[in-house]
């Protein structure tokens, strides 16, 4: 299992007008999760999509615990439970600054090749920076 955590704070304009955070915006915060966890792998949207492969989401789940609030701190955690194959499947738990659990989510996405259009698997250094984490 690989787990990742990244913090971002709720902008003014990413709330309604009770302080909440606007319940679309949570996609963009899974968003954020994922593209931080790449990156602490060493990989990056652009550098998958440089290689010949995008990653569209296919499915996302999200269920709203607690609001999060103008100006609050959340932590992102993004969780990927086993090694991915032709589909990658996310996990998120994101926590407002009092460490309690506000809202939960998934997102699964392919990875395409971008000359195909057709499924295929993830890039080989992407597989190799996983594997110590599924061993």
């Amino acid at each position: 299992m690989f787990e990742h955590t990244t913090k971002v704070r709720v902008r003014y304009g990413e709330t309604d007008q009770m302080g909440y955070m606007y319940y679309g915006n949570y996609a963009e915060f899974y968003e954020v999760g994922r593209v931080e966890m790449l990156r602490s792998l060493g990989m990056t949207y652009s550098g998958m999509e440089a290689s010949g492969i995008m990653m569209p989401v296919l499915e996302m789940h999200c269920k709203y615990l607690k609001p999060a609030l103008y100006d609050e701190e959340i932590s992102i955690k993004v969780i990927m439970a086993k090694m991915p194959g032709v589909k990658i499947h996310f996990k998120y738990e994101l926590y407002n600054p009092n460490n309690e659990l506000i809202n939960i989510g998934e997102t699964l996405l392919a990875f395409i090749n971008m000359k195909t259009s057709r499924p295929c698997l993830p890039p080989q250094d992407f597989i190799d920076g996983l594997k110590p984490f599924f061993q």
